[in-house]
């Protein structure tokens, strides 16, 4: 085997998550390819969890569609997952003794595991989790001195005596994997190699503002954006910045421009309901060309809606989510490693064009762990346009330019004072409500889009290089796509465009892309086919060769759903030919 699944469900206090943490570092630090990803109910605390991590030793793009090995601590908190963890045919699965399968999975392979006695005979009564984690670890062929050396290490603040139960519990999960019935065991196949870095979507993007000069954060703890909080609440004072949380999300979003108008790189993060409080600020970010960052963590909505699930339902409200005209910049990261370089582009632009600048992830790709090269942790960083002495004899802060770009002062500059506000205004910020000077400012205003869309071409683009059927995607379901292909015999006949910049959209090349296909399958997950709609609005998109397949958020989108209706579309073309 060289691609494998694990899932692990238990109840809170089970130690299912941490199970899957000391897997996921392993392989790892093995150099392994990983994605772990996790599950819980929407509770505050306690109830069901489930911890999935695909480990691989080729390249992988996205979570598996179905688990390998399953193992179950109760099967009551199974029900609640048994729609998102789907088992392969050849799927093994560990359960607690006395705690029999359901009926529809009776047939399956299914072997009966007293993690809990096995725990108390290792004095460790809490450590059932770590049985599992030997049992599969020497079932499947990965390092134990490794995983016994990740365990010291995870326990590492605990007393000397916690640290050797699990690692008594860990020998006694391998010494039982011998007692179980060997016929049928597959290992994973795997070279090692260089170790990988582990890293979370919400720890790269607090990374890369880190990077890209960030030195003020403000936030209100939001699923699933909180671990961005977190991280820069720790370690932005480290660095001579400061880090706020503050009592909702219009507050966060006033202190971050506040801070950006003193001149300190300034980002907020957040999820839906969140963006949503934030509309009326991005306003006055935009009126008054101030640079703010917004990280939206997409999760199901509306309202409260599903707070620990991922969707790509928050398109419209970052794109469109205004009182007035109000330009402003939204970016879409498609994985762990895109999350860093993402929130560096934002950070770019915001300061080179002073607007707001919206990156667009999803719970998906915040909250899952991924392998990536610590040596891809590299950006350009740019900085903001400070006025030079001969502009500061006449300072016209918003003097009218062929880019729509003022020079920026910050308060304390001689010769740089100037008003400001939400009030339209002239070229030195005087408030003035004349259409003539209206006008004059949103073409300013406006124009910064036309240089950021010439500048930042931001799209991938793989598959057939002369396409069949082209495939439009964004965010999340970019890897998910890419996965499909990998998997299907025709999928030489297929071409993806994937713009990572959603406003302002690469139209011209995207239009190409379409042009050239005689079929289009668009693909997202959003009910209400968001990303179609906003995609109709910027290029000709023509009804008759077009497919959309959307749905709802809740579960993750699956390769095997991308190539059933991409092997739908190619039959029903075959058939056309033949007739």
């Amino acid at each position: 085997m060289h691609d494998l699944t694990f899932a692990f469900v238990g109840a809170g206090g089970d130690g299912a998550v941490t199970a899957g943490d000391i897997i996921a570092g392993v392989c790892a630090s093995e150099g392994l390819q990983v994605i772990k990803t996790e599950a819980y109910g929407p509770q505050i605390r306690g109830g069901e969890s489930s911890s999935t991590v695909r480990v691989s030793s080729k390249p992988i793009y996205a979570q598996g569609d179905t688990v390998d090995v399953l193992v179950v601590f109760n099967w009551a908190d199974f029900a609640r997952f048994k729609n998102e963890l789907l088992l392969a045919p050849g799927a093994v699965i560990f359960h607690e003794s006395g705690d029999a399968p359901p009926e529809e999975l009776a047939s399956r392979t299914c072997h009966a595991v007293p993690f809990a006695a096995l725990a108390k005979e290792a004095g460790a009564p809490k450590s059932k989790n770590v049985i599992a984690v030997g049992l599969v670890m020497a079932r499947y062929g990965l390092s134990l001195d490794v995983t016994r050396h990740a365990i010291s290490r995870r326990f590492a603040k605990k007393p000397a005596a916690v640290i050797d139960a699990n690692l008594r519990a860990f020998d006694r999960g391998v010494t039982f994997e011998e007692t179980l019935p060997q016929d049928g065991k597959e290992r994973l196949e795997y070279t090692y190699s260089e170790p990988k870095l582990l890293m979370s979507g919400n720890e790269a993007s607090a990374f890369a503002a880190i990077h890209a000069g960030c030195r003020f954060f403000a936030g209100y703890p939001i699923t699933p954006s909180s671990e961005i909080l977190h991280f820069l609440a720790e370690w932005l004072p480290k660095l001579g910045g400061s880090s706020l949380q503050t009592e909702d999300e219009l507050s966060a979003i006033g202190a971050v421009i506040g801070a950006s108008f003193a001149g300190a790189k300034a980002m907020t993060a957040t999820s839906g309901p969140g963006l949503s409080l934030m509309s009326e600020l991005l306003g006055l970010s935009s009126m008054a060309e101030v640079p703010a960052v917004i990280v939206n963590v997409q999760r199901g909505g509306p309202s409260t809606g599903l707070p620990t699930a991922s969707e790509q339902s928050d398109l419209f409200h970052a794109v469109y989510g205004s009182h007035g005209d109000t330009p402003r910049v939204v970016i879409a990261c498609t994985d762990v490693e895109s999350s860093f370089h993402a929130t560096v582009d934002a950070f770019n632009i915001a300061e080179e064009y002073q607007l707001p600048v919206i990156m667009l992830t999803d719970q998906s790709i915040a909250q899952r762990r991924e392998t990536i090269m610590a040596s891809v942790l590299e950006h350009e960083v740019h900085d903001r346009q400070i006025a030079k002495p001969d502009e500061l004899e006449d300072y016209r802060r918003y003097r009218n330019t062929a880019d729509g770009v003022s020079p920026m002062t910050v308060p304390g500059i001689a010769g740089g004072m100037y008003q400001t506000n939400g009030l339209e205004h002239d070229e030195q910020g005087r408030p003035n409500s004349s259409f003539a000077v209206h006008e004059e400012m949103n073409a300013k205003r406006y124009r910064k889009l036309a240089a950021i869309g010439d500048r930042y071409k931001m799209f991938d683009r793989f598959g057939a290089k002369k396409p069949e059927i082209g495939i439009l995607c964004w965010g999340s379901s970019t890897g998910v796509v890419r996965e499909a292909l990998a998997h299907m015999k025709d999928g030489d006949r297929v071409g993806v465009f994937a713009p990572r910049m959603i406003t302002p959209l690469p139209a011209k090349e995207l239009q190409v892309f379409i042009d050239s296909c005689e079929a289009i399958l668009v693909v997202e997950v959003s009910y209400a086919a968001q990303f179609t709609q906003h995609l109709r609005t910027q290029v000709d998109l023509p009804r008759s060769k077009t497919t959309v397949y959307s749905r709802s958020g809740g579960k993750n989108l699956a390769a095997s759903e991308v190539e059933n209706e991409l092997q739908r579309i190619l039959t029903n073309r075959s058939q056309e030919v033949a007739v």
